[in-house]
């Protein structure tokens, strides 16, 4: 008899022990469950984020493209027209060289005959003034030397 009571004991203590390891495994399970599909949903906002950025940038790289192809499609429309225009401009400055070279030839017998009227005139003009700046030079120069004499010394 008391082997039964032994045996008892003892399969009540296996049944008991069994069911709370059941417990425990259940527990670390659901843990384990908890963390995979936290693991889980933050891969899947990374991965939203990062094909979220790639695209935001293949859209910019596509804006820049299209920029770009019209930017050259406008340069090869208005070429040309530069080209024209700057063919013109040198054939108008071709034409108008003998105008200018006319012009200067009739000048330059005013402004030589100028000058020969003018020097004289600016040349009487320093030999007046010239005593009359040395004057003041020598003015200035002697307020100077008593403005230094009334320093004290240093």
């Amino acid at each position: 008899m008391k082997f039964s009571y032994i045996a008892a004991l003892v399969v009540f203590l296996a049944v008991a022990h069994g069911s709370e390891a059941v417990s425990l495994v259940k527990h670390d399970i659901q843990s384990e469950v908890d963390k995979i599909t936290k693991l889980l949903n933050d891969m899947s906002a990374s991965i939203s984020s990062a094909t979220q950025d790639m695209v935001e940038k293949v859209k910019a790289l596509e804006m820049t493209n299209t920029a770009q192809t019209y930017m050259e499609d406008s340069r090869s429309q208005i070429q040309p027209l530069v080209d024209k225009v700057q063919a013109e401009a040198t054939k108008l400055q071709e034409q108008v060289k003998p105008f200018i070279a006319n012009i200067e030839d009739q000048i330059k017998p005013l402004t030589e005959n100028f000058n020969a009227q003018v020097k004289p005139l600016t040349d009487n003009f320093h030999s007046q003034v010239k005593p009359l700046t040395d004057m003041m030079e020598m003015l200035f120069q002697q307020v100077m030397d008593k403005t230094k004499a009334l320093l004290p010394p240093q």
